[in-house]
């Protein structure tokens, strides 16, 4: 996905009805030894930073529940979409662990670090209505008779990001993951980099050219 340039957006989804991701399956970690699940975690680490680098907008589609490993996964993605019904939480303290896989690190980032030690501290699952109301997703949607109004939403959510200039849009998602690790300063000029990136591309070319003859653009990602 990271190299191919006909992607424009990513959306992750279950297929099974009614959990997004249940997380580690704790019967398989029972049986490795303290080195193998090490391991194992520090693969699932660098998996999650694999997703959150993807250079296209990510959307995570929670139609179920999705708990410890999972929501560390939905985390991972730039934008999530919760049915009101979901279930998520980071619960790996009621299971005598804390999140091993970004949990730890993004959700302070994303809903602030007081919310983020609360739910940790707590292992406490919460709903779509929830984690709209804190900030942890962007949108949330009464589920639906399929049990796929958080794809549907996110497909809708993609097709608004669709028609936007590629590099922009891939710029921009740069410009800001950089940028909030560093002091202010430092992120004016990761923006300006990535500013400068744009200004020869043939999509900002396009863009003034639409603005002038008053019709939609026609962005190639060039």
């Amino acid at each position: 996905l990271r190299l191919d340039e006909k992607v424009r957006v990513v959306v992750f989804k279950s297929e099974v009805k009614g959990v997004f991701c249940a997380g580690a399956d704790l019967k398989e970690r029972a049986q490795m030894d303290d080195a193998e699940v090490g391991h194992f975690v520090k693969r699932l680490r660098n998996l999650m930073d694999e997703i959150a680098a993807l250079p296209v907008p990510t959307i995570a589609a929670i139609d179920g529940y999705a708990l410890g490993g999972g929501l560390e996964l939905a985390l991972a993605c730039d934008l999530r979409v919760a049915a009101s019904s979901a279930k998520m939480g980071l619960i790996e303290t009621t299971r005598g662990l804390l999140p091993g896989a970004g949990g730890t690190q993004r959700l302070p980032r994303c809903v602030g670090i007081g919310l983020a030690k609360e739910l940790i501290f707590t292992g406490r699952q919460i709903d779509g209505q929830e984690a709209a109301s804190m900030g942890l997703v962007n949108h949330t949607v009464p589920q639906n008779s399929e049990g796929d109004a958080a794809y549907q939403r996110a497909l809708t959510l993609a097709k608004e990001i669709l028609p936007q200039a590629p590099f922009a849009v891939k710029m921009g998602k740069l410009a800001i993951n950089r940028g909030i690790e560093v002091d202010i300063a430092s992120g004016m000029a990761i923006e300006g980099m990535c500013y400068a990136q744009n200004i020869p591309t043939r999509d900002r070319q396009e863009g003034m050219a639409a603005f002038r003859e008053k019709r939609p653009p026609r962005f190639t990602g060039k």
